[in-house]
Formats: structure tokens, C-alpha cells, sequence
């Protein structure tokens, strides 16, 4: 199936390895010119090299405001501009309500999950509503769904950063910019080995019996980017295998 998209430009962010870089992979293969940003130049080239094409490294950290923004600035640099944008950030610590006692340990991941998106967003969209034509696939949790107990952090920022979305693709949409989120679940990538070593048994505790590969997760983003779900805008959507059990 032809997406449509090939010469299209996006801005992938934390892609030097996981889904982003799944992301930002199954772009590439359908012609988009991709710039991917991490924060070491080493591990941020070797993905680019991975991806092949043109793909473009930047070295970035899109946990701050401005390393977000400058990261947006800096494909649209490289590449001449940011047509397709897939918001993405590592996750903060691990815990629950009592495990965090200072505060500020929220404020942090709220920027490291929320703020940054939005950031992104502020750097890209306006210039695809002026253009007519522009795609926002972020990437966030199956948690803002199902709140998952040892990542207190990451449930309340990325619930946050999913409401803003909602907003905003309401308010895009006359202008031929989608803006959509995926919510993964397990996928066989480094978070899930920091969080739960080989994951061997969790397999086992999905509807569909395995963990998600990335290169499924990613094939999910090139969809929403393409010309084909030009009418799917708003969606928070789970790529979970079935795990999340709710009616919506």
C-alpha cells in the first residue's frame, strides 16, 4: 500500500533507538526524509546509519523546553521543513505515590512528558497550518488509559500531554493538520528491559500472547502520517495487543 507520503519531512524525537526509532524507520521506508535526535552524538549517528537514506542525526535533549524546540528548529533546518512531527521522550523514574516525596520530581517529568510535546508542537504546527497539510503522531502510554501502579510520574504527565492533544486537533483540523496519539503497551525495547529485565514472563499476561515488536509500533506512526487516514484526527489509540480492557 502506497501511503502517500514519500518526500514528505519529519521530525522524529528520541529515535536514536526504541519506538521513536521504529518510527522514524518505517517512515523512512516510505520515502520520508527523516531527522531523528538523541542525546549522545555516537549512539544518535549510528541510528541514522541504521535507518539509511538521508536520515539526519541531531543531538538534542527534548526533556527541556528548549532542547525541544531547538530540536524541532533544527530538522526544519536540515531538512527544509517539518511536514510529519512524532513527539516522543524516555520516561521518568519508576515509583509510586510514596516513593516520590518532594514535588518537584512531577515538575520534571511533567516537562520531560508534557512540555515537551508541547513544545514540539508550538515549533512545527503552525508552519503545517500554513502550508494546508501537516501530521502529529506522539507517542505516550497505554497508562493514560489504565494507569499502571509503579509509574505514578508517567501516568500523570502523559494523561496531561493527551489532553492538550485532544485540544489541539480540534483546533488544526480546518487546516489539513492531523494530530493523533498511540498508546503502547509492552514492546521488546530497552525501557521495558530496564523495567522488567527479559520480560519473559509477560508475554504470557497479553491477549495476543507475545510482547510488541517496534517495527509493528512504527508501522502504526507511518499509517497515521499517511494521506490514506487523512480523516483520523483527535484518536488516542492503544497498540497494546489487547491489554487495556475498557470499553474506551
Amino acid at each position: 500500500m502506497d501511503l502517500g507520503i514519500a518526500g514528505k519531512r519529519a521530525a522524529v524525537a528520541a529515535a536514536s533507538k526504541g519506538l521513536g526509532f521504529a518510527a522514524a524507520q518505517a517512515l523512512a521506508a516510505e520515502g520520508v526524509r527523516v531527522a531523528i535526535c538523541g542525546r549522545d552524538a555516537d549512539t544518535v549517528e549510528a541510528a541514522a546509519a541504521r535507518i539509511g537514506g538521508d536520515a539526519v542525526g541531531l543531538v538534542a535533549d527534548v526533556g527541556t523546553v528548549a532542547g525541544a524546540t531547538g530540536f524541532v528548529e533544527a530538522a526544519r533546518s536540515a531538512l527544509g521543513g517539518v511536514d510529519i512531527l512524532v513527539p516522543n521522550a524516555g520516561g521518568p523514574p519508576a515509583g509510586d505515590f510514596a516513593a516520590f516525596d518532594d514535588v518537584e520530581e512531577y515538575t520534571r517529568a511533567f516537562a520531560l512528558n508534557a512540555l515537551s510535546t508541547i513544545a514540539m508542537c508550538k515549533a512545527a504546527v503552525p508552519a503545517m497550518q500554513t502550508q494546508g497539510w501537516g501530521r502529529v503522531v506522539a507517542i505516550t502510554s497505554i497508562s493514560v488509559r489504565q494507569p499502571i501502579p509503579t509509574l505514578i510520574l508517567s501516568n500523570t504527565a502523559r494523561a496531561g500531554v493527551t489532553g492538550f492533544l485532544k485540544t489541539l486537533a480540534g483546533e488544526v483540523a480546518p487546516d489539513g493538520v492531523t494530530v493523533n496519539s498511540l498508546q503502547p503497551g509492552l514492546h521488546a525495547t530497552e525501557r521495558l528491559g530496564a523495567l522488567h529485565g527479559d520480560g519473559a514472563d509477560l508475554g504470557a499476561m497479553i491477549p495476543v500472547r507475545h510482547i510488541g515488536r517496534p517495527e509493528d509500533f512504527g508501522a502504526c506512526v507511518a499509517f497515521l502520517c499517511s494521506e490514506a487516514a487523512n480523516y483520523v484526527t483527535g484518536a488516542a489509540i492503544p497498540v497494546d495487543g489487547g491489554t487495556y480492557g475498557g470499553l474506551q
